[in-house]
């Protein structure tokens, strides 16, 4: 379909009226829908706009949630405990970094070698935290600019869980007052959720790494993520991870002993 022309654009993208006329709306619809004056789309507009923009299945399921038109995940009665026998699972990783994320982020459970991986971060407890205002982000993560917008991007999946959460409303009130790069990244919208992803990482203790990160949903924890980081068997990455995990594991010792030493019960 051919759009008529509306002169210079400023910026990329399609204008209100050009969206409109893909999707078959008038352009005062599509105008109250987009500022929120419109609150009940049907299916039929909704499905017409993810044509029009070409959205992909985790923009279409987030709008869905927006408009309210999928049921809400129920919360689990469990709160943000994880599962004993994941835990004991992922301990079980002895060069793999596991960790278990809720859908803001929280860090909820590591591993030895993950708790070995995120040590120069002064807290592991949020991983927006992490990357945008602790300064140990900027040297850790090697492309910090990708790594700060598919993190946003990630947090942004929440709102369509669950968008009166008033945990998420505070760490986006937060962070947008600690950090300019954030509040900027979650200002243009962009959702994406934590699936197959590399990562180049930096650690003071043995280096770069790269790494492949993947996320799994936690069936019997709804909003919980498995994310596991691997590294190519053999390769200096897979050396990396293993020194890192020796490393600890001598320390570890060597705070046993001195601990014995003293007097002081072990942990």
């Amino acid at each position: 379909m051919g759009l008529h022309s509306y002169g210079t654009r400023r910026v990329p993208g399609l204008r209100r009226e050009e969206v409109a006329i893909l999707a078959g709306l008038s352009a005062d619809y599509y105008t109250r829908l987009e500022q929120g004056r419109e609150r009940n789309p049907s299916t039929q507009v909704l499905d017409a706009l993810l044509r029009a923009l070409r959205l992909d299945a985790e923009h279409e399921m987030h709008l869905y949630r927006l408009a309210g038109l999928v049921p809400s995940d129920r919360v689990s009665a469990v709160g943000e405990s994880v599962s004993p026998a994941l835990l004991q699972l992922m301990q079980t990783y002895d060069w793999t970094p596991a960790f278990v994320l809720n859908r803001t982020l929280d860090i909820l459970a590591c591993n030895r070698i993950a708790e070995a991986l995120f040590s120069p971060f002064a807290a592991t407890d949020n991983l927006v935290r992490m990357v945008f205002t602790d300064p140990a982000g900027a040297s850790f993560y090697a492309e910090w600019p990708r790594a700060a917008q598919a993190t946003v991007a990630a947090l942004r999946l929440a709102v369509g869980h669950h968008p009166a959460d008033p945990r998420l409303s505070r760490l986006v009130d937060e962070l947008a007052a600690a950090s300019p790069a954030f509040r900027q990244l979650w200002a243009e919208g962009h959702v994406r959720g934590k699936s197959l992803d590399a990562k180049e990482l930096v650690h003071p203790d043995v280096g770069a790494m790269s790494l492949t990160s993947q996320a799994f949903d936690v069936r019997d924890r709804p909003g919980q993520q498995l994310l596991i980081y691997q590294a190519e068997p053999g390769s200096p990455s897979d050396r990396a991870l293993k020194l890192l995990g020796s490393l600890t594991a001598t320390r570890d010792q060597e705070r046993r002993g001195a601990d014995s030493h003293s007097g002081r019960p072990l942990t």
